[in-house]
């Protein structure tokens, strides 16, 4: 992979990881994630008035990615009742990027190099180990582990889906804003129905602007980067945020860790630096 798509996949994966880190750290995540979501979706409004609506190829995937996106953002959240960011979200990182290499592989014909299938491995090592460590620091309850495979295997699904579809759309600002403002609306609309009050927002507004800028320029750069490198491998590249969600959540969440993060970092870095070669 040329370096500057290296860079904008690294870029978007410490964005993705500090927005995640400002839902979890709320004191009402929901209310957090549904703010977070309307915000991006008013970012995207003026630009995708801007850019014009994705081409038609692109809906059948838009579609998709969006139904896959709820349950992975409601997966998430159930995961975050039962544990910590420092394991639920490195965890849910870790077993989507082992799943979107063969979904990539299948769906869009895309097998990496032996390079690049290395680089996959090592980042997902490195992932799982942060998740699990040592001892009663990264332990799981059944709930968290079960609804953290989850959102990890909806999240796989969500990304083969936007791989294929931002291609298809010939336009990532296109793409990107319009799934925003979907998705925004429609997780909104699920909310209201399960009894969450658009007042109980007003809390939240203050920390909106950061986190939803956040949140659109992570999602804009990694699909900028699927218009002109393999899935998987930029995939594996913005899983790396669960290097940074471990650091924030050690040193702004005041998590506890163990000595296993070091080597989990250098793997990492490693992985990465073999996706370089891929």
């Amino acid at each position: 992979m040329d370096s500057l798509l290296v860079g904008a996949a690294l870029t978007s994966a410490v964005l993705h990881a500090a927005w995640n880190a400002s839902v979890k750290s709320s004191t009402q995540p929901a209310q957090a994630m549904t703010a977070q979501m309307l915000g991006s979706a008013a970012m995207a409004l003026p630009i995708l008035l801007w850019a014009g609506l994705p081409a038609p190829a692109a809906w059948p995937w838009m579609a998709a990615s969006t139904l896959l996106n709820m349950g992975a953002i409601a997966s998430l959240l159930r995961g975050y009742r039962h544990g910590g960011f420092g394991v639920v979200y490195p965890m849910a990182r870790a077993s989507s990027v082992l799943l979107v290499l063969p979904l990539a592989a299948a769906i869009a014909g895309e097998w990496p190099g032996h390079w690049g299938i290395a680089g996959v491995a090592l980042v997902s090592a490195a992932v799982m180990m942060l998740a699990l460590g040592r001892g009663k620091v990264r332990s799981m309850t059944r709930p968290a582990l079960v609804w953290t495979l989850a959102a990890g295997a909806f999240t796989a699904g969500y990304i083969v889906c936007d791989g294929q579809g931002v291609r298809q759309a010939r336009s990532p600002l296109a793409y990107g804003c319009s799934l925003a403002i979907v998705n925004g609306l429609l997780w909104t609309g699920l909310q209201q129905r399960a009894g969450m009050r658009l007042a109980t927002l007003a809390t939240q507004w203050p920390r909106v602007l950061p986190v939803a800028f956040a949140a659109m320029l992570s999602y804009l750069l990694i699909l900028w980067v699927w218009t002109l490198a393999p899935i998987a491998l930029a995939s594996a590249l913005r899983d790396t945020s669960a290097v940074f969600a471990t650091v924030i959540a050690i040193t702004v969440l005041k998590e506890p860790f163990d000595r296993s993060t070091l080597f989990a970092v250098a793997l990492a870095t490693a992985g990465s630096m073999l996706i370089r070669l891929g």
